[in-house]
């Protein structure tokens, strides 16, 4: 498992990149989805991924859909207009920030 530091500052922008690839998901949906891509290492806690969900709703970069089901109701997010448009910006600034990480702490990159 990775750093619960590393992943605060990255989770804004894997969640949207997450909604970008699959679509509309739900709160579970998206912790296991997170999981099953990193082989396990990286969880998501609801403590983490609500606020985050909640933040980037209220940025307007995300929609959120409510469904019955049964007696309960399951709360689906999708990505906005402008949610679908600042993934790419997320997502190249990430990669930046990767390589300039690489080069700052002297990591050859293994491919």
């Amino acid at each position: 498992m990775h750093s619960p530091e590393l992943l605060k500052g990255t989770l804004q922008t894997i969640l949207l990149k997450l909604l970008a690839d699959h679509g509309r998901m739900y709160g579970y949906e998206i912790t296991q989805k997170v999981k099953e891509l990193s082989q396990g290492t990286l969880v998501l806690t609801e403590g983490a991924l609500y606020p985050t969900l909640h933040r980037l709703e209220a940025e307007g970069l995300l929609a959120t859909e409510k469904e019955a089901l049964g007696k309960r109701v399951r709360k689906y997010y999708s990505l906005t207009d402008t949610g679908k448009s600042s993934v790419l910006q997320r997502v190249t600034e990430f990669e930046a920030f990767i390589r300039t990480m690489f080069n700052v702490l002297q990591i050859q990159p293994q491919l």
